[in-house]
């Protein structure tokens, strides 16, 4: 069904986790990004949740009917998980910080996202059908969004070339982490990892720096 191309983390180490009261639903969606973590979306199975929280898989099939319901849910976990790790790169930024330096820091928080959970990293994308690239990569791709509307008002970017900069930026971001999610960069030092990411991210910035402030914007920050 899914193949490979947030605010806390969902992490845990026990192997089944016994369901006693509350909201079942809830239970069985962090179980199915717990089994995503280690899994990516293959791991999803109602049956396999059921199992993880403790209850049958009758009662499981009360709330999600089948696959891809369970799956879609542990998509939207996935998806709120990397928003989480976004955030937390903004967090470390100073509270004056550009549009420029946010757009960075959250490509920065993407990647490490992906090295940390990529089977979370996978399920948020797994292969559904959306309504368009908002609904898919929401809320991360909301704030890609006005973080480029920002860099239009404050004169890095060129108005004209505004249209379609989240595709070319996420493309950049996304083909580097999965680079490094399927093992494509082993070969690479832990310092050559690192050299690789920031002149991913130094591209992206250089490639939307078309407006009349860029090179005097590009100039401050990178000296």
């Amino acid at each position: 069904m899914c193949t490979g191309v947030n605010i806390k983390g969902v992490t845990t180490t026990a192997k089944t986790r016994r369901y006693h009261h509350g909201d079942l639903r809830n239970a069985l969606v962090r179980a199915a990004a717990e089994l995503a973590e280690t899994g990516g979306p293959e791991a999803v199975t109602v049956r396999a949740a059921a199992r993880r929280v403790g209850v049958t898989p009758t009662a499981a099939y009360r709330h999600f009917t089948n696959h891809d319901e369970l799956l879609d849910a542990a998509q939207e976990q996935a998806q709120q998980t990397l928003f989480a790790a976004m955030g937390e790169t903004l967090a470390g930024l100073p509270p004056d910080a550009d549009a420029v330096a946010r757009l960075s820091a959250i490509g920065r928080g993407y990647i490490t996202f992906a090295r940390r959970e990529p089977g979370l990293f996978r399920t948020a994308f797994c292969n559904r059908e959306p309504s368009g690239p908002e609904e898919w990569n929401a809320p991360s791709f909301v704030l890609l969004s006005s973080l480029l509307d920002e860099m239009v008002e404050a004169g890095f970017t060129d108005p004209a070339r505004r249209a379609d900069a989240e595709y070319a930026a996420w493309a950049a971001v996304h083909g580097m982490a999965l680079l490094i999610v399927d093992g494509a960069l082993r070969h690479l030092t832990p310092q050559q990892h690192e050299a690789a990411i920031d002149r991913t991210l130094e591209m992206v910035r250089h490639g939307l720096g078309t407006g009349p402030r860029a090179a005097a914007l590009l100039a401050a920050r990178e000296h």
